[in-house]
Parts: structure tokens; C-alpha cells; sequence
């Protein structure tokens, strides 16, 4: 009987050592991905709230104007090139782990001639910012100031064509260590550029823009020389014609992948709006958008994982292990829970403090502390969704995730928000109570379809969709042109 026993107990000892190993491994291959891609988008992201904090201690109207178009305008322009672009995360995953490495430097040919059109159709977003502003019922002076800002973003804009694709590129390869450096620096670059601009020229608003212009097309011109300069020979084998080959399906899953994520993004922007019809516009948006910005900018760090559960199942399903998916998705979602915790809080610690860092208007300052309880609770769902947005863009499932948002978002969370802001006379926090009822539908609709999902029959699919957009590299041609 002790020798049975024994036995039960050595063998439950090698199980659990086995599983902490496992768990090991399979961490130090999600922090790869993951932290370079975390460091990128928190000084990236980070730009753009120090360009935030510049302007809002210029004047609070400067300030309501630059949340209308930040929040607004190129939240819903980068929600469709990120969106769009997220089909290169998917391709470039799955054609790396089935060693199509040759197709990764095609794929993102195609996602920069899609994106460039795009964008550019894009253009009276920013170019009539302040007619837009005016038709949806904004006060004029905050849509006056809201139409200066919007023509500053349009440089600006341009670099997102290249900074999104490429970094899911280069993240795909685990390369993306190198955006991490850029962008800290690009951070490093943009603090003074703007204290120089601001406070020492006295450029007002123009020059804190100006200095955003500036830092961000820093990042791209060093991409474009880490991958012209050789650092992706496998990769990336030149500019080719192949990149117009093949566009009707890649456009298909761009366009499904951009619904995915316009829906979910422009719903925030639709709660700032609501938020401009409310008493006292200026404090109503000021205060929203500051917390609109702390809770993106601590998502900017659930977005390193969002990359890193793309890469990991598309890797997988690549490589065609169903069994590796279902593991990674878990050690994914412990990992950033525990994350999400942290920062839940941290803010419901210091809440009370946190809008003194973009502006010294005391009425500001307390609504964004009325807000921080609500704002805690959003940094925890943070944790959780965007991992599940990985999954589903790794798998290539994108339409499916774009219903979900569509219902979540739009039919339960917007109607929520407008009930009890206007009706219970919430004001922003109604609005704010009906946003985090929506994400946590959409949260658990994510789980329930990840858990529900035959990770089998998605390896089947990744095969097939990598095996019909194949096309041959350079050197498979010579070699076919030689037995020939």
C-alpha cells in the first residue's frame, strides 16, 4: 500500500514539475512578444498624453478641443488602419510558423498599399474637422478649436500606415525589441521637443502638434532602416510586384478585421461625443477624456499581450498544434490578470490625484476623481478582452468577434450609457457605468467563443488559407526553372 502510494505521489510530483516548466516556457515566448510590444505602445501612446497635458495648460478650451479630435477623429481613423492592418497580424503569424517566411515581406506590401488608399479617403475626417464638429451639435467654440487641431493631425496620421503594420511584421518574427527601443527613444525625444516648443518658443498649441509630428515619424524611419538595412533577410526580400497579386482576399479579411475593431474602438468615441451634449461641455469632455486617456494608455500595456496571444496561436495553428493553442491562451490570460490587478489598484489608491497631471482647472481635477472608481473597474476588464481580441485575430476569426462587438457595444452599452446619463441623471458617470457594461458582455462573449471554439478545425483552416495565397520566392522559381 505505500509503495502505491508512492508511486500516486511521485507521479503527481512529476506532473506538477512538468506543468511549471511548461508554464515556464511557454512565458518566456509570450514576454517576448509581449514586452517589446508594451514598451512600444506606452511611450507611443505616451506622446500623445504628454501632447494632452502640454495643451491642456494652455487653456481648458484647447484642451476640450484636442480630446474631441484625439478621442473622435483619429480614434476612428486609427480604429479602421488598425483594424485593416490587423490582417497583416494574422497572415504574418501564420506564415511564420508554417515557414513561409518569403510571404511576411509580401503581406506587408499588400497592408501598406490597402492602408495608403484608405487613409486617403480618410483625409475630410481632418481636413473639415470643424464643419463635422459643428453638424454633430458641438458648442462652436470648441469646435472652432477642435477644426486647428484636426489639420496638425494629418501628418501625423500618415505615419500609421507604416508604424501598425510593421510592428506586427517584425512582432510576428519576435523582432520587435527593436520598436521597443524606438519608440522609448521617440518618448525620450518628444518630452523636450515639446517643453522647447511650448514653453520656451511659445508656439501654443502648433508647436505641441508640431512636436508630436516630429517624434512619431521618428519611429518610422528607423523601422525602415532595421528592415532595408538587412536585419530581416528572411523576411523581407524587396519590393515586388506580388504585392498586388492576391489583394480581393486580403481586402476581405482587412475589411472584417477593421469592423472588429472600429466597433469596439469608435464606441468609446461615441461616449465622448455624448459627452459633449452634457452641462458644462468643456469640463464634461475635458474630464472624460483625460480618464478616456489613462484607462488607453494603461491598455497600451493589454495591447503588448493582445500581440503576443495573436502571435502565439497563430504561430501555432501555423505549425499546426491545436494542443499548444489551448495552453497558450491560458498562461496568456493568468499573466495578464495579474497585471490587471495591479493597476485596479493602483488607481483606486490615487485616483483622486490623477488630474492634476493634465490640468490645474479644480473642476476638472474633481470630475476626473469622481470618476476613478468606474475608471478602476474598466483598467481590470482592460486585463481581460484584449486577450481574447488576440485569440480571435490569431485564429483569423474576425467576423465573428465583429458581431460580438456590434451587439455588445452598440445594442446593450450605448443604450445603457444614454439611460443612465440623460434619464437617471448620472451625467458622465451614467455614460461612463453604461461603457463598462458593454465591455463586460463583450468579455464574456469572448471567453464563452474562445471555450466553445474546435481549435482542430482552425489548424485545418490556417493550412488551407496559408496554401491558397502561396506564392513562390525568388529562389523556388530558379530552382523550378533549373529542373526544368
Amino acid at each position: 500500500m505505500n509503495n502505491i502510494e508512492e508511486r500516486l505521489l511521485s507521479s503527481t510530483r512529476e506532473e506538477e514539475d512538468d506543468l511549471k516548466e511548461r508554464i515556464c516556457v511557454e512565458s518566456k515566448k509570450i514576454w517576448k512578444v509581449a514586452l517589446p510590444g508594451v514598451l512600444a505602445r506606452v511611450s507611443s501612446f505616451g506622446s500623445i498624453v504628454v501632447t494632452q497635458s502640454f495643451i491642456g495648460h494652455i487653456s481648458k478650451l484647447d484642451l476640450a478641443g484636442y480630446a474631441l479630435v484625439q478621442t473622435l477623429s483619429v480614434r476612428f481613423v486609427n480604429g479602421i488602419l488598425l483594424g485593416m492592418s490587423s490582417a497583416t497580424e494574422t497572415l504574418c503569424g501564420q506564415a511564420y510558423g508554417a515557414k513561409q517566411y518569403h510571404m511576411m515581406g509580401v503581406y506587408l506590401q499588400r497592408s501598406w498599399i490597402i492602408d495608403f488608399i484608405t487613409l486617403t479617403f480618410l483625409l475630410p475626417v481632418f481636413l473639415f474637422g470643424t464643419h463635422i464638429f459643428k453638424l454633430v451639435g458641438e458648442q462652436e467654440d470648441i469646435a472652432e478649436a477642435a477644426g486647428n487641431v484636426s489639420l496638425w493631425f494629418i501628418p501625423m496620421v500618415y505615419n500609421f500606415i507604416f508604424s501598425l503594420t510593421i510592428q506586427m511584421y517584425l512582432q510576428a518574427q519576435q523582432k520587435n525589441m527593436i520598436i521597443a527601443w524606438l519608440a522609448a527613444t521617440q518618448f525620450v525625444i518628444h518630452v523636450p521637443l515639446s517643453w522647447l516648443f511650448v514653453n520656451v518658443l511659445d508656439w501654443g498649441v502648433g508647436g505641441a502638434m508640431g512636436a508630436l509630428c516630429i517624434s512619431s515619424w521618428f519611429i518610422v524611419f528607423g523601422e525602415f532602416l532595421y528592415i532595408f538595412g538587412g536585419w530581416c533577410p528572411d523576411t523581407w526580400k524587396g519590393f515586388t510586384v506580388d504585392a498586388f497579386k492576391d489583394m480581393l482576399p486580403v481586402i476581405k479579411l482587412s475589411v472584417s478585421s477593421g469592423i472588429m475593431l472600429c466597433l469596439e474602438l469608435w464606441y468609446y468615441a461615441i461616449l465622448v461625443l455624448l459627452a459633449g451634449y452634457m452641462k458644462n461641455a468643456e469640463t464634461a469632455i475635458s474630464a472624460f477624456s483625460i480618464c478616456l486617456n489613462i484607462n488607453a494608455w494603461e491598455l497600451m500595456i493589454n495591447l503588448g499581450f493582445l500581440g503576443a496571444s495573436c502571435v502565439r496561436v497563430a504561430n501555432e495553428l501555423g505549425r499546426g498544434d491545436a494542443k499548444a493553442v489551448k495552453f497558450s491562451i491560458k498562461v496568456l490570460l493568468l499573466t495578464s490578470l495579474l497585471i490587471g490587478l495591479c493597476f485596479f489598484m493602483i488607481c483606486l489608491v490615487f485616483g483622486n490625484k490623477i488630474g492634476y497631471l493634465f490640468t490645474n482647472e479644480k473642476d476638472v481635477v474633481d470630475a476626473v476623481s469622481d470618476l476613478s472608481v468606474l475608471l478602476s473597474f474598466s483598467i481590470l476588464l482592460n486585463s481581460i478582452y484584449p486577450v481574447f481580441s488576440g485569440i480571435a485575430i490569431g485564429g483569423g476569426m474576425q467576423t465573428r468577434v465583429a458581431y460580438i462587438n456590434l451587439i455588445c457595444f452598440y445594442i446593450i452599452g450605448i443604450p445603457i450609457g444614454i439611460v443612465l446619463g440623460y434619464v437617471a441623471h448620472l451625467q458622465v458617470k451614467g455614460i461612463w457605468a453604461g461603457m463598462i457594461c458593454g465591455v463586460l458582455t463583450q468579455t464574456l462573449s469572448l471567453a464563452y467563443m474562445a471555450w466553445k471554439t474546435d481549435w482542430d478545425n482552425e489548424v485545418a483552416k490556417a493550412s488551407e488559407r496559408l496554401n491558397k495565397w502561396y506564392l513562390k520566392s525568388s529562389d523556388e522559381k530558379k530552382s523550378s526553372s533549373e529542373l526544368a
